[in-house]
């Protein structure tokens, strides 16, 4: 059979025992792990970045990616409940498309997890050191920021992966509980935002509405629009998909995986616009559009320093929901292709007291670290945005593939999949076009640098 084209079981019981992780998590963890990953930078931190490329249009961003975000989840909750194997898109995209968009997909996935994570660790640090400085630490330039912005490093974002790696390293449901806790401080912290900014919402501070345009346009050297801003905003939708490479470590996926990811992604749709559509009816967008933590931004403007430090608390102690959340998922890539073959075998370990992948978590933590220590945050948000948008039209591709060759025995079926798929599919293609150029030139040389690792170095993976 051609490499290319060969596809693999999506078999649980095709896994070598050694090589399979351990069934610890329920729905309510998994709804957490989804809510954990969709909630955090995007609102924290990249509501600002999307006011700047749309103004007050940002909520119409909001709305255009949850739309697209939706239809995808909707796609990978039929999937995961069919296929119930780690690997998520990947896994997916191997059993019935084959080997080579496997490859493609999941090295796309590698881009994704591993920018995400730094891209949080990033928006983290910002928020820990805004918060320190509350209490009169001020921090040395040198080391809360890369070079780009005029320091060495980023220390904090490089120790809080650090520390996160560590509970993942301990067991899969030990990081899920820890988890949840984190999760239920970060929603009160955007209810509390919700409740002190809406008395000074003001309609004037919608005017003009959309200054920028809808499509992606240059304006003196910078790519606004609509559009614009939700190819980047769609950053802050997506990490249900991390739920689908837990999988294989759910006790029941059949029920448990579908109300994961559409649980979660419908709560955090609501929760996302609501939030958008009170910043920006509280104070002029401009006042916020740059600044590393928005939300606290616009409650001490309003003259709620206290209720700022308490959000900007929250936010330090439970953005790392994200870390763990994109981590966990990396890992599972990673683990999953090197059990196929497609990557060195020795990150296919499990450990048999925890039943993780210890060793493929540490050497994704050493490599993320690197990365979070010395990069921007907007940089990093776009172009995993175009690995993430890559997995999500192979995901909705799958599902119609599937359908076509009646292959729809599953617990979850997406209703009007000839719709839903259709519309995640060229809402992604759209998204992708509205990136900036720069950020599609480089997913299209990461692409090719990984094609041309699969021709000379992915060896044979047994014939599924």
């Amino acid at each position: 059979m051609n490499r290319w084209t060969r596809r693999k079981s999506a078999d649980l019981a095709d896994v070598a025992a050694g090589q399979r992780l351990k069934a610890t998590l329920s729905w309510p963890h998994l709804i957490a792990l989804g809510v954990g990953a969709i909630v955090g930078t995007g609102i924290y931190t990249l509501i600002g970045v999307g006011a700047n490329l749309a103004g007050p249009a940002v909520i119409l961003s909001f709305l255009v990616a949850g739309v697209v975000c939706a239809c995808a989840a909707l796609a990978y909750a039929e999937l995961a409940t069919a296929m119930p194997v780690s690997g998520g898109a990947y896994t997916y995209s191997y059993a019935v498309l084959g080997e080579g968009i496997a490859w493609i997909v999941g090295w796309s996935l590698i881009l994704e997890y591993s920018l995400v994570v730094s891209a949080v660790a990033v928006g983290w640090s910002g928020y820990a050191v805004g918060f320190l400085k509350g209490f009169g630490v001020d921090l040395p330039l040198a080391l809360i920021a890369g070079p780009h912005a005029g320091g060495l490093v980023n220390l904090p974002a490089i120790l809080i992966i650090g520390l996160v790696a560590g509970l993942l390293a301990l067991g899969t449901r030990e990081s899920a509980t820890v988890n949840a806790v984190l999760v239920v401080i970060k929603i009160a912290a955007l209810l509390l935002f919700i409740a002190v900014a809406l008395p000074h919402f003001d309609m004037a501070h919608f005017e003009p509405f959309m200054p920028y345009g809808f499509a992606k346009h240059d304006d003196g050297g910078t790519e606004r629009g609509v559009m614009a801003a939700a190819a980047i905003i769609f950053f802050a939708f997506y990490g249900f998909d991390a739920i689908a490479t837990a999988a294989e470590e759910t006790k029941n996926p059949a029920r448990d995986l579908s109300i994961g990811i559409v649980g979660s992604m419908v709560a955090c749709t609501i929760l996302y616009v609501v939030v958008a559509g009170v910043a920006v009816g509280a104070i002029t967008f401009t006042t916020y559009a740059t600044s590393p933590e928005p939300l606290a931004l616009i409650l001490r403007e309003l003259g709620q320093g206290r209720m700022a430090g308490i959000v900007a608390g929250a936010a330090v102690l439970a953005l790392p929901t994200v870390l763990l959340a994109f981590l966990y998922g990396q890992s599972r890539i990673f683990f999953v292709m090197a059990r196929d073959g497609l990557l060195p075998s020795s990150l296919a370990a499990v450990s048999t007291t925890r039943g993780t992948p210890i060793r493929v978590t540490l050497v994704t933590a050493v490599l993320l670290s690197a990365l979070a220590g010395i990069v921007r945050l907007d940089e990093i948000a776009a172009l995993a945005n175009a690995g993430t948008l890559a997995a999500f039209t192979a995901v909705a591709a799958c599902m119609l593939v599937r359908r076509k060759r009646g292959e729809v025995g599953s617990t979850f079926r997406t209703p009007a999949a000839w719709i839903v798929g259709p519309v995640a599919i060229l809402g992604c293609l759209y998204l992708f076009w509205s990136l900036p150029t720069r950020t599609q030139l480089w997913f299209l040389i990461w692409n090719a640098a990984g094609l041309v690792i699969y021709l000379l170095s992915a060896r044979r993976a047994p014939a599924g």
